[in-house]
């Protein structure tokens, strides 16, 4: 039996403690039994927390700054870190600055490339910096005598990269401060095929110039649209350097590999203590990983094929959450797959550099330079690194091509790749005639010889591998331990050579995973290390994790929709369409749909086509389904913009009843879909061309027109 005293320290609410009081002594089974009620209760009450409603584990990494959660050896060092830029330039003896903003890695891999190439080649001690390091009210505090430079990407809707948010908003929002002695200058990588094209950096240098700082040259774009982002970067840099030498008076050295990484093998280490491969999302993009769950090996527990075509494939993959309880999904967010790279490419560059028999010998990776990071997982090994951590399938710049002139094993090969390098209309001639990654170009310059490449240059050259996502096509309030994903494999023919197929790597070692599974080969006879390192993903696993996304479906069921896709951009609004149909079995009313659909045609590639027929009849005249063909045999080609204008009126009618607007597939096609609906818009309505853009950039900001788009 509980005392009084005891009850008394238990926090129970005074009044209900008083009416204990009253009946403190019990006279009969009713009393001893409300007595048990109370206590009962008193013991759920303090249970709060602890058996129940207790916090999500991972709901404070909603608030932690993405560079301190890198972990590790990098996150270690990172909290020791200044966060004031100027502190950091003085103490590292460092004079120029290259910041960078970046989503998929391709600014900060120029970042570092440039910031390499000032130091050896201009004789500037220069550091790179993640935006998301360092405070930024500190870059006020940078003196005249040091240099600032911006490399940063805009993707989306004009967004900033996660790890650009924390500047972007100070540089958009702070009151004054004074930037009159810093100088700087600056490089946007954009897409035209987007609305908002560079203009993150447009938004930068406008805010820069607003508080004093000098431009020391125009800003530099790159487009995407064009395939021109690496040529537009080197011919700003080409304009920097012209400055360096003109404006500041800086003198070109000879241009030597000076190392900024260690690579140094440790044969005292054992397997044990080795990372083979494992991912890690905490450090290798930790200014995502506020968005991320942790990386786990997750099952593929059943995979089918979606088209019918002998040539092209495209799969259905259910992935299995059930030994993970921590990772969740919520309807429209995404699967990140992290990928290996294939045997064939690994065993080329082990074999050209000499280094086959050591494949296994440990290597410690360490920083020469303190302004330095880490970010390849280590210590390690080369065969790890070749598989798993570095993009050895990545095509070689021509940056790179004139590096590799200094490592040349004969006065041929080097006289080659200096050629090959300087020269833009070769190597793009080049390049459209061989798959040039960085093995094969090796065998290529100089074939049957081993190159003597240090392996730091290979670390800090090559770009990282980084995972790949795949809109989720399932919903988690029907299949919350099951999500689902939908993926083509890339296969591209060469412009001037149709024999030599670049194949995707991601999409490919998934097509892989599925052949396997049904004891076939893959279709162009690929391989891959599928039981990853230690045997971690034997039986059909890969490494992945859950990213959130912003792509949701409205709060009430009620709300229309009109949802635009064209190829495996139908992924999430399979999961949408699922998901309407729950709820009106349920018995709750779910709005208007209709569903625009493009693909090749209709006998080869229409995914999910049964599917979507008896959802249509799940949901009757609630769904409309309206295909567009662009290469049916005999009929004009048709697009889901041109279907749009023909249904124009039904579009309208429903935006105008508060339907949300979603586009999924290439950035291409979303651009001229919003072309399409502006065009209905002002052909209805008679609206104006000004009045058409703050419609739309209204029904953005309220998040009634989402897009999840790539390319």
């Amino acid at each position: 039996m509980i005392s009084l005293a005891e009850l008394s320290q238990m926090n129970i609410p005074p009044e209900v403690l008083a009416e204990v009081q009253k009946y403190a002594t019990p006279t009969g089974i009713a009393d001893y039994a409300a007595l048990a009620i109370i206590a009962g209760v008193s013991a759920t009450f303090m249970s709060r927390g602890i058996l129940w409603d207790k916090p999500d584990p991972y709901y404070h990494l909603n608030f932690e700054r993405p560079q301190l959660k890198n972990g590790g050896q990098a996150g270690a060092n990172a909290n020791k870190e200044t966060r004031n830029i100027a502190q950091k330039l003085e103490e590292s003896g460092k004079k120029i600055v290259a910041f960078w903003g970046s989503q998929s890695g391709t600014a900060e891999g120029f970042a570092h490339r440039l910031a390499r190439e000032i130091s050896v080649r201009w004789g500037q001690e220069t550091m790179t910096a993640d935006l998301s390091d360092y405070d930024p009210v500190t870059i006020s505090e940078i003196p005249s005598t040091k240099m600032v430079i911006f490399i940063v990407s805009t993707y989306g809707e004009g967004d900033p990269s996660d790890n650009t948010a924390e500047f972007w908003n100070w540089i958009t929002k702070v009151g004054h401060v004074s930037l009159s002695n810093l100088q700087y200058t600056a490089f946007g990588l954009g897409n035209s095929n987007y609305k908002f094209y560079n203009q993150v950096v447009d938004v930068i240098v406008e805010g820069l110039e607003t508080f004093g700082a000098k431009a020391l040259m125009p800003v530099g774009r790159a487009n995407d649209a064009e395939g021109a982002t690496e040529e537009d970067f080197m011919a700003w840099k080409d304009s920097l350097f012209a400055v360096f030498k003109e404006k500041l008076g800086f003198q070109e050295v000879e241009a030597k590999y000076v190392p900024t990484l260690k690579v140094e093998e440790d044969e005292s280490l054992e397997p044990i203590d080795l990372h083979h491969g494992e991912p890690n999302n905490q450090v290798d993009s930790p200014k995502g990983a506020a968005q991320s769950s942790p990386v786990r090996t997750l099952s593929i527990t059943t995979s089918r094929e979606l088209f019918t075509a002998s040539d092209r494939n495209c799969l259905h993959m259910d992935i299995d959450l059930s030994n993970q309880p921590e990772l969740t999904y919520k309807t429209g967010d995404h699967l990140a797959v992290w990928p290996t790279n294939p045997d064939s490419e690994v065993e080329r560059l082990l074999e050209v550099l000499g280094i086959s028999s050591r494949r296994d010998i440990p290597l410690i990776v360490k920083a020469a330079d303190p302004a330095t990071k880490i970010t390849i997982p280590t210590p390690t090994s080369s065969i790890a690194l070749f598989r798993c951590y570095l993009e050895i399938c990545a095509p070689v710049n021509r940056d790179n091509v004139r590096d590799l002139a200094q490592f040349a094993p004969t006065p041929e090969a080097k006289t080659y790749l200096t050629q090959l390098g300087q020269d833009k209309d070769s190597y793009a001639a080049f390049t459209n005639r061989n798959n040039l990654n960085f093995g094969r170009l090796l065998q290529m310059a100089c074939p049957g010889q081993t190159w003597n490449i240090p392996l730091s240059y290979l670390v800090e050259t090559l770009p990282h591998i980084r995972p790949r996502y795949y809109s989720i096509s399932s919903s988690s309030v029907v299949s919350p331990r099951k999500p689902s994903i939908t993926a083509i494999a890339s296969t591209t023919p060469l412009p001037d050579n149709p024999n030599e197929l670049v194949h995707g790597v991601t999409s490919n070692y998934l097509l892989a995973i599925s052949q396997h599974a049904q004891s076939q080969p893959h279709p162009h006879g690929i391989t891959y290390h599928l039981n990853g390192p230690s045997d971690a993903l034997e039986g059909g696993k890969v490494f992945a994790h859950i990213r959130r996304s912003k792509f949701k479906l409205p709060i009430t069921s009620k709300t229309p929709l009109v949802m635009v896709a064209a190829g495996t951009g139908l992924a999430p609004f399979r999961a949408f369409l699922s998901e309407r149909c729950q709820v009106q079995k349920i018995g709750k009313e779910v709005g208007q749909m209709i569903l625009f659909f493009g693909c090749r045609n209709p006998e080869e590639d229409f995914i999910y086509r049964d599917e979507l027929e008896e959802m249509q009849k799940t949901l009757g005249d609630k769904l409309r389904l309206v295909t567009a063909f662009s290469r049916t045999e005999g009929t004009p080609r048709q697009y889901v913009q041109d279907r749009i204008s023909e249904l124009g009126d039904e579009v309208v009618s429903l935006i105008d009843e508060g339907a949300s607007f979603y586009i999924c597939g290439r950035a291409g096609m979303a651009r001229e879909v919003e072309k399409a609906v502006g065009t209905t818009m002002r052909r209805i309505k008679g609206w104006s061309e000004d009045e058409v853009n703050n419609w739309s950039k209204a029904v953005k900001k309220k998040n009634k027109w989402q897009e999840d788009v790539w390319g």
